[in-house]
């Protein structure tokens, strides 16, 4: 049995890249130079499709999130926000929040898509309480369609700036539906996002909810994104999963330790600070084994 998912960690976005996201919430992100892939992936048989490269296993990683900066020597994989631009040269990881609405997003989706928001029996909108983000609805299959156009578009759009792969966050969010979805949902709603990935040349990563991990290959998911997997026991899980295609980010020293005790030279290990600032900006951490 797995450990409980942990909590997410995505600090800073909202304060970052409020702005970006909200004249991003239609299109994709602005154009870059594509980012040199690290590793081969499948090639779709026919010549059809664009081609799909998954990460490479045990490459020096960095998590962008709160801010883009330049990457240390030796970085080769870097996970930044849709709304920024891959870092030159790497294997670039394009953040979406897939199953939740930006906070400053809520009012354009009850403005243009209120059908689409998760409400509880007296109509409220359900909210992650830690994140103040509305859940979508992805409880039927014509909503799980719906709202695959706009994060469609999103993905679409990592990939014309120059991105490799996208991690769709907020899996998990089922666990904070008060009953109204099921983990079935999530895998059907990640299963239309990983196919949209694809078409547009991206591999799929699954973020965090390791009780899932059996669904990964009827999802279709690549490689994986784990959040505090040392500190929950749950590297090794992934590890196998993925074939060590993983990118593990502990935000204290003693999981940093415990990771790479394990896992250094075989997972993607960094320690960030939990409101991933930017170098430079007055506490960044970043430490790797």
């Amino acid at each position: 049995m797995f450990a409980p998912a942990p909590a997410r960690l995505r600090r800073a976005l909202g304060r970052a890249l409020a702005p970006a996201l909200a004249a991003a919430l239609l299109t994709g992100c602005s154009a870059a130079s594509p980012a040199s892939p690290s590793s081969s992936g499948a090639t779709d048989p026919a010549g059809s499709a664009p081609q799909v490269l998954r990460p490479e296993a045990g490459a020096a990683f960095d998590y962008q999130l709160g801010g883009a900066y330049p990457p240390a020597d030796g970085v080769r994989v870097v996970a930044r926000d849709r709304t920024a631009e891959p870092a030159p040269g790497t294997y670039g990881i394009c953040y979406v929040n897939a199953f939740q609405a930006q906070p400053d997003a809520t009012r354009w989706w009850q403005r243009e898509h209120p059908e689409l928001l998760l409400r509880d029996a007296d109509g409220e909108l359900v909210i992650d309480e830690d994140w103040d983000e509305a859940l979508f609805d992805i409880s039927t299959a014509a909503k799980r369609t719906a709202l695959a156009r706009t994060v469609g578009r999103w993905i679409d759009g990592c990939a014309a700036s120059g991105f490799r792969a996208v991690e769709a966050d907020n899996l998990d969010s089922y666990t904070r539906a008060k009953g109204l979805l099921r983990a079935a949902d999530a895998v059907a709603f990640a299963k239309l996002l990983t196919a949209r990935a694809h078409a547009a040349g991206l591999a799929m990563g699954q973020k965090n909810t390791a009780e899932l991990l059996p669904e990964r290959r009827r999802v279709g998911f690549d490689f994986a994104v784990s959040e505090e997997c040392a500190r929950y026991d749950e590297c090794g899980a992934y590890a196998e999963a993925y074939d060590d295609r993983v990118f593990v980010v502990e935000y204290r020293a003693q999981d940093l330790e415990r990771a790479c005790a394990r896992w250094a030279g075989t997972l993607s290990v960094v320690l960030r600070d939990r409101d991933l600032r930017p170098a430079g900006e007055k506490g960044h951490v970043r430490r790797t084994c």
